[in-house]
C-alpha cells in the first residue's frame, strides 16, 4: 500500500487515520472510522525497511496525534474561561496533550513492528499491543482514559453491553481487532484466506450485537416507586460564576430551581460539582444567610447532595482545599451534614500542578479558583447518607476510570445502590467534550450494573439506567437551565465484570501473546 506512495504520504495517511478513528466516538458517531485501525496496522506492516522500528513509531505517533487532537480539542475551552490569564496557553495545551498522549500509540506500533507478526493472527497481535498501551494510558502517572477505543460505541446501545462482561479494556481489544480485520483483504494470499479473517470479524461484531440485544430485551422496566430525585442545572457560565459579586445570583438560581414545583416531591436534590463560587465552610458557618436560606429551601427529610469546595486547617496555619460532595439533610433542628466525600483522583494542571513548586516558578498555575491546589481525598468508599441508599460519588474525572466503584465497594464491603456523578463540564464549553463525558460515564453504569445520576452546571445532566441508557426526556443538554425529576432506576445484580474485573481482558492479552509467539516462530522457521 504505502510503498507505492511518495515519502510524505504515509505520515499524512497516519494523521487522517487517527482523525477517522476519533470520529467514531460520540457525538460524531462515524462508526466506519473504526476501519482506520486497519490502516494503522498496514502502516506498521509497511514501515520504512531502512529503519522499520523508528518509522513504525513515528507513524503510530502521528496517528495518535490525529486521534487525540480531535478527541481532546475541548481542552482549549478551559484556558479561554479566563483568557486574559490563561489564553496564551490554549494552543500549547492542545499540542502538548495530543503529542504526549500520542506517545502511547507510537509505542504500540513500535511493539507491533518489533514482533513482526504474520498471517491472520497479526490482527490479534495489533489489538493486543494497542489495547495494552491504552490500559497503560489509564494508569501511568495519574492516568487519563479519555475515549478508549472500546468506548467508540454509544453507551446504552447493543455493542456497549459487552462492557458488563469484559469491561471497556476488553471491548477495546475486540473493537480494534474488528476494525483492523478488513486490512487483511490486501494481503497477497489466496482470496478465501483473506476473506476468512474478515468473516470472523463480522461474526464477532454480530455476536456482540446479539448479546446486547438479548441483554436489553431482558431489561426490567424502570420502577415507578422508590427514591425520588431532582437534578438541578442552573446553566451559569463559568466566566461569570467566579465573580464574587455574582454569588447571590448564582445561589438563588439553584434555590429557585430546587424549590420549583414538579412532578414529585424529591427525596434528594443534586447540585453539580463546584455549584457555588465559595468555600462551603463559609456558607454553612453559624449566622450565614446562606445557611438560613438552605435550611428554608429544604423540607424535613430532604437531602441535598452538593458539589462544593471545602477547606481544612493544615500544618503551620495553612489550609488544605478539597473538591467534595457534601450530603446535607434537613431535620427538625436544622441542617445536618450526613456525609462527605473528597475527590480522590485529581486532574493534573486542572486541580493541581505536578511538581508545584517548580511549576510555580515558571508561572504555571492550576486552573482552580482557589488560593492553593486541591488535596486528594482518601481512597474512595461509598457514602450512606441518612435516609438514602448507599451511593458511590464520582466527581468529574473519576467517572473515566473503569473499576473505580468496584474497588471502593470492596474496600468498604458495601455495594452501592447507585452512582452520583457531579461534574463541572462548563469548563468544556459548547464542544463535544460534555457529550463525550456523558458517554464515558455511562459505561461505568454498564460495567457495574448500577444507575448513574449525573449533574453538571451547563450540561449534559442525565439520569442513566444500569444499562447505560438515557433518553432525551431524562437529559438536560448544553446551555439549558432547568431540572430533571425522576425516580432512581433499579440496580442490577453484580455484573460479571464487577466480579472478575480485568480477568477477561487479561485472557485476551494472553491470546495476543500466543499469536505473537506463534507467528514469530513461523517467521524464524521460514
Amino acid at each position: 500500500m504505502t510503498r507505492r506512495l511518495p515519502r510524505w504520504a504515509p505520515p499524512f495517511v497516519a494523521v487522517l487515520a487517527g482523525l477517522a478513528a476519533a470520529a467514531a466516538h460520540p457525538p460524531f458517531g462515524v462508526l466506519p472510522g473504526l476501519l482506520a485501525y486497519g490502516v494503522i496496522l498496514r502502516l506498521g506492516d509497511e514501515a520504512d525497511p531502512r529503519r522499520p522500528l523508528r518509522s513504525a513509531f513515528f507513524r503510530g505517533w502521528l496517528a495518535g496525534v490525529g486521534y487525540f487532537a480531535l478527541g481532546v480539542w475541548w481542552v482549549v475551552e478551559a484556558f479561554l474561561v479566563d483568557a486574559a490569564t490563561y489564553g496564551w496557553m490554549a494552543p500549547f495545551a492542545l499540542l502538548f496533550m495530543a503529542s504526549g498522549l500520542a506517545l502511547f500509540w507510537g509505542a504500540a506500533l513500535w511493539l507491533y513492528r518489533l514482533a513482526r507478526p504474520r498471517g491472520l493472527g497479526r490482527v490479534l497481535v495489533f489489538a493486543g499491543v494497542l489495547s495494552v498501551v491504552e490500559w497503560l494510558r489509564a494508569h501511568v502517572l495519574t492516568g487519563f482514559p479519555w475515549n478508549l477505543p472500546g468506548e467508540s460505541w454509544r453507551a446504552g446501545g447493543l455493542v456497549s453491553q459487552a462492557a458488563s462482561v469484559i469491561g471497556v479494556y476488553g471491548l477495546t481489544w475486540l473493537t480494534v481487532a474488528v476494525g483492523a480485520a478488513p486490512a487483511l483483504l490486501f494481503d497477497p494470499v489466496p482470496r478465501t484466506r483473506r476473506a476468512l479473517g474478515v468473516a470472523m470479524a463480522a461474526v464477532t461484531l454480530a455476536a456482540l450485537a446479539g448479546f446486547g440485544a438479548y441483554r436489553l430485551a431482558a431489561a426490567a422496566p424502570v420502577p415507578g416507586a422508590g427514591v425520588r430525585i431532582r437534578i438541578v442545572q442552573a446553566n451559569i457560565d463559568q466566566k461569570e460564576k467566579w465573580r464574587p459579586e455574582n454569588l447571590p445570583l448564582v445561589f438563588e438560581s439553584y434555590v429557585t430551581l430546587t424549590t420549583a414545583p414538579g412532578r414529585v416531591r424529591p427525596d434528594v436534590v443534586i447540585w453539580p460539582e463546584g455549584a457555588l463560587p465559595a468555600v462551603i465552610d463559609d456558607l454553612l458557618a453559624p449566622g450565614s444567610p446562606y445557611l438560613a436560606r438552605l435550611t428554608e429551601m429544604l423540607q424535613p427529610g430532604q437531602t441535598l447532595l452538593l458539589g462544593a469546595n471545602r477547606a481544612q486547617a493544615g500544618p503551620g496555619g495553612t489550609a488544605r482545599y478539597f473538591n467534595s460532595l457534601i450530603a446535607l439533610r434537613r431535620e427538625d433542628a436544622g441542617l445536618r451534614v450526613t456525609g462527605v466525600y473528597d475527590k480522590h483522583r485529581l486532574v493534573p494542571f486542572g486541580e493541581f500542578v505536578p511538581l508545584g513548586d517548580v511549576a510555580g516558578r515558571i508561572g504555571l498555575r492550576s486552573l482552580v479558583h482557589m488560593p492553593e491546589d486541591f488535596t486528594a481525598g482518601p481512597p474512595p468508599r461509598p457514602l450512606a447518607p441518612a435516609g438514602l441508599p448507599p451511593v458511590q460519588p464520582l466527581i468529574c474525572y473519576e467517572a473515566l476510570f473503569p473499576g473505580f466503584t468496584t474497588e471502593a465497594a470492596e474496600r468498604a464491603k458495601l455495594r452501592p445502590h447507585w452512582i452520583v456523578n457531579v461534574s463541572n463540564d462548563a469548563w468544556f464549553g459548547a464542544t463535544s467534550g460534555p457529550w463525550q463525558h456523558l458517554n464515558l460515564a455511562s459505561y461505568r453504569a454498564i460495567e457495574e450494573g448500577l444507575p448513574i445520576i449525573r449533574a453538571t452546571p451547563t450540561g449534559v445532566s442525565a439520569v442513566v439506567d444500569a444499562f447505560g441508557r438515557s433518553t432525551p426526556q431524562s437529559r438536560l443538554g448544553l446551555g439549558q437551565s432547568g431540572f430533571i425529576d425522576s425516580y432512581l432506576p433499579a440496580r442490577l445484580q453484580p455484573t460479571l465484570y464487577s466480579r472478575l474485573a480485568e480477568t477477561m481482558f487479561a485472557s485476551m492479552l494472553l491470546v495476543s501473546a500466543l499469536f505473537m509467539g506463534a507467528t514469530r516462530g513461523l517467521s524464524r522457521g521460514a
